[in-house]
């Protein structure tokens, strides 16, 4: 088994049914979950030659992360096929080292 970090972009500020539907998501999946993960608030970006304040009102923000159990990148793509998305969602492989 491998682990997969998920990354989760966009932000709306969460309905009833957005809070539901995560619940539902995370129920579907808890028996590959290694770390149901949190949400982001704001942050910052920091480069060699300057810094940036990140919020939820950035374009597309960064508002979350869990890792999850799969055999390979096909499982862990079927397993976030019904995460509800805001924007989008990344996933990588987590080596070990």
């Amino acid at each position: 088994m491998k682990k997969f970090l998920i990354l989760t972009y966009g932000f709306e500020p969460p309905t009833e049914a957005v809070k539901q539907a995560w619940g539902h998501w995370f129920s579907a999946v808890a028996h590959r979950l290694v770390d149901p993960g949190n949400p982001f608030g704001r942050g910052v970006e920091i480069t060699r030659t300057a810094r940036t304040d990140l919020t939820v009102d950035s374009p597309s923000p960064l508002v979350g992360y869990c890792i999850l159990n799969a055999e390979d990148m096909q499982e862990a793509e079927s397993l976030v096929a019904d995460m509800p998305i805001i924007d989008s969602v990344r996933i990588y492989e987590a080596h070990s080292m």
